[in-house]
């Protein structure tokens, strides 16, 4: 077989194994925030990243849900770097916008976090600080969902179908399921132009 066609066998093996409970608890949670009046902080790093701002935009536009990626901000981003060290970029993005008991933030990422192997250290501290503030800890993550998924409240674990690929399996599903979310009845506010 080919490389293509391997592929697309686990893309349809993933979608097989997600858990659509999970995917339902998540948006139970999202309808929630936003019912409450509170914010979604949506955090993630490298391709992860990338996804936060997009999903901004759709759980903003489609979803009237006041909503926030740190990595948008990238002159912070880079300051918060290179002044406190890239493990308090998100922590400090949260404590300075006052993130509380109203609020949530989801996790995009691979890993979950994992501070004894040092990866993504921020994403930990972002959990961290969100628990320690009271909020709502939601993710959607890959492996075995590290930090994230020992710590959060409700987190999608993208089932992991080949190890070789679970970094374009997991990240490419999160757009599926923050797709699946802002289109969702309970949640979708405002129909897409096409």
């Amino acid at each position: 077989m080919s490389h293509t066609s391997v592929y697309l066998h686990e893309v349809v093996e993933t979608a097989q194994q997600l858990s659509s409970e999970s995917i339902e608890a998540l948006c139970d949670e999202l309808v929630a925030l936003r019912d409450q009046g509170g914010r979604l902080f949506i955090i993630g790093v490298g391709g992860s990243a990338g996804n936060c701002g997009h999903a901004v935009n759709d759980f903003r536009k489609l979803c009237g849900i006041e909503a926030y990626a740190p990595t948008d901000n990238v002159s912070e981003l880079t300051a918060r770097t290179n002044d406190e060290g890239w493990h308090t970029v998100f922590s400090e993005w949260l404590k300075v916008s006052r993130a509380g008991e109203k609020d949530a933030i989801l996790v995009f990422s691979v890993g979950g976090g994992d501070l004894e192997k040092n990866v993504s250290p921020n994403i930990v501290g972002a959990v961290q600080q969100a628990r320690a503030a009271g909020l709502r800890i939601l993710g959607i993550v890959g492996r075995d969902g590290g930090y994230t998924k020992k710590h959060g409240d409700v987190v999608v674990v993208v089932p992991m179908v080949e190890a070789s690929r679970v970094t374009p399996h997991a990240e490419a599903f999160q757009a599926v399921i923050w797709h699946c979310l802002v289109s969702h009845p309970k949640l979708q506010k405002n129909a897409t132009k096409w």
